[in-house]
């Protein structure tokens, strides 16, 4: 079963300023197209400005005419993108599966982050308060088995929270909402959804789907799928269709690593989410990067070729383990450990397994083992969850 978060900044434009000009927390403000124009909207504002019932999109002089004392502040769209940009960052060192949703808004698949990371709340949670001390600004977090249902989560409750949506819950949870929450569902849509007496997600669910096709053409199919928790669409990343350079997951223990066994699990957890993702993308590496952070941020980097093009993560394990050992004293703290393979090809491109010599086809056949076995782990993992990965070592 897949893991995807969906994580919204709360009040984006308006917190980076209040960031920046920590006193405009103080007062109720707003960040608008034109301060200078009276017919220039409002693209943002502050916990303060909702109080007056101050809505996005509404024009300056109806966000006045309610809150005479707003201050209005003048965007500065290229300082939001840094953030957004620094946001997508911390994603990322979770799971190389972000898709940014606007410039406030990101879906993760962290499915593959699990063993590494924690459940999904648990890495919605970390990703909250990463967010918050970092960068000042908070954000909301839904969890679920789907993009629509993780983004219905982000807006449940807000701000500052995470909202699961499990198998268990969802329907209790979902069905009694709105149908104009769910995603796509514009005012338009939710006044004909309406006329045919469907006023709840529930609703929609258990409706015709010939009925909607009808009225909605294809779209009425796509919603009745969302409605039923079907959705499949995966999280696609930015680069998706680019050249993929390599792939690599890094961590920043809790505290310093002195021991070699606790240096030995880190590295397997790492080794493992590379190599998941490797086979995902349906990729091999031949060469292993390993860099090391101590306490004073000081980073070093080595990297070795592996013997055959690779995504078993026992593979990955031992060259990552034996890089550390030539080169990092023995007990010297460490920080952050960053695993990356590099040099990939595609899958079928792997001719490392045709030869006519007998010890090196007995090889083969142990590795062809080895890749079945954690090829059909990824299935398991899929279906089952990630704890069926204790069983495997």
């Amino acid at each position: 079963m897949r893991t995807i978060l969906h994580c919204d900044c709360n009040g984006f434009y308006a917190s980076v300023e209040c960031t920046l000009k920590p006193e405009l927390k103080n007062v109720p403000m707003a960040v608008c197209g034109n301060p200078e124009n009276r017919h220039g909207i409002i693209l943002a504002k502050n916990d303060l400005a909702k109080a007056y019932n101050i809505k996005t999109a509404e024009t300056i002089w109806q966000a006045k005419s309610k809150c005479p004392e707003l201050v209005l502040v003048q965007p500065h769209h290229d300082l939001y993108q840094k953030y957004s940009d620094r946001i997508n960052e911390i994603y990322k060192e979770y799971t190389d599966m972000v898709e940014p949703f606007g410039i406030d808004e990101s879906w993760l698949d962290v499915t593959a982050s699990k063993n590494l990371f924690g459940s999904g709340v648990e890495i919605a949670d970390k990703l909250r308060e990463r967010i918050k001390s970092e960068l000042g600004l908070t954000i909301s977090v839904g969890v679920s088995f789907n993009k629509v249902f993780a983004k219905l989560g982000s807006d449940y409750k807000k701000p500052d929270a995470t909202t699961e949506f499990s198998l268990e819950n969802w329907q209790e949870k979902i069905f009694p909402l709105s149908v104009g929450d769910l995603l796509f569902v514009g005012h338009k849509a939710e006044e004909k959804l309406n006329s045919l007496c469907i006023y709840t997600i529930g609703d929609l669910a258990s409706s015709d789907q010939k009925i909607l096709i009808n009225h909605f053409g294809k779209m009425g199919e796509t919603l009745w799928i969302y409605a039923n928790g079907l959705d499949t669409s995966p999280v696609i990343s930015p680069c998706e269709n680019d050249d993929v350079k390599s792939v690599g997951n890094g961590n920043t223990f809790k505290k310093d690593l002195t021991k070699w066994e606790e240096v030995s699990f880190g590295v397997k957890c790492l080794s493992e989410s590379v190599a998941t993702r490797l086979r995902k993308k349906q990729l091999k590496c031949s060469t292993i990067s390993v860099a090391i952070k101590d306490p004073e941020f000081k980073t070093i980097s080595k990297q070795k070729k592996l013997l055959y093009p690779s995504y078993i993560s026992r593979e990955i394990t031992t060259c990552a383990l034996e890089l550390i050992k030539s080169y990092w004293p023995d007990g010297k703290p460490i920080r952050t450990i960053t695993i990356t393979a590099t040099n990939l090809i595609k899958e079928d491109e792997d001719i490392s397994q045709l030869t006519l010599f007998e010890d090196d086809k007995k090889i083969n056949i142990k590795r062809e083992k080895l890749e079945k076995l954690e090829e059909t782990l990824d299935m398991l993992k899929e279906k089952f969850g990630d704890t069926i990965g204790n069983l495997h070592s």
